[in-house]
């Protein structure tokens, strides 16, 4: 038992550690879509703190998967950040190479996430335990999803227009 909460006590400082960064990011750039996005993986990151808290708490106490507190999580909105800022703009904004790098460490952290929550998920015994970890690594994917096709967009507008016109 003492791994799982030791596990859980790595998940609770990286989601402390990204919304840090996320936090970060979106008070340092002027760019709309780069803040916006920044502001709501912020916001879910925050969420996600609370309830592995809340599970570690729990856990920590009697030693096993807690069957008190319901312990879902929101699903992410972050893939309408997206769509939601462009229809707001008149043109696409311009990144500057803050904001790149910025999304670049971003996308390299839920990457982390995504694998990191599928390791809990395999080490998981119990079938809401498994749930649990499987919906986080999700919303991680999404928000991994999410940063790329910003990036995309800010490389490129044109091709990520393009792209975007396709799948449509």
């Amino acid at each position: 038992m003492r791994d799982r909460l030791d596990a859980l006590e790595i998940a609770l400082s990286n989601e402390t550690e990204e919304g840090e960064f996320y936090k970060f990011s979106a008070e340092r750039t002027d760019n709309p879509l780069s803040k916006a996005m920044f502001e709501a993986i912020a916001k879910e990151e925050a969420e996600h703190y609370e309830r592995l808290k809340e599970l570690h708490e729990v856990w920590q106490q009697n030693q096993a998967w807690p069957a008190a507190i319901p312990l879902k999580v929101s699903k992410t909105k972050v893939q309408n950040v997206l769509q939601d800022v462009l229809q707001q703009l008149p043109d696409f904004p311009r990144p500057d190479r803050d904001d790149l790098e910025a999304i670049r460490a971003a996308i390299d952290f839920e990457c982390e996430g995504v694998m990191y929550y599928d390791l809990m998920k395999q080490a998981a015994t119990e079938p809401n335990e498994k749930a649990f970890f499987n919906l986080m690594a999700n919303i991680e994917h999404e928000h991994y999803s999410s940063l790329k096709d910003t990036e995309e967009l800010l490389r490129d507008p044109t091709a990520w227009s393009r792209r975007a016109k396709k799948s449509v």
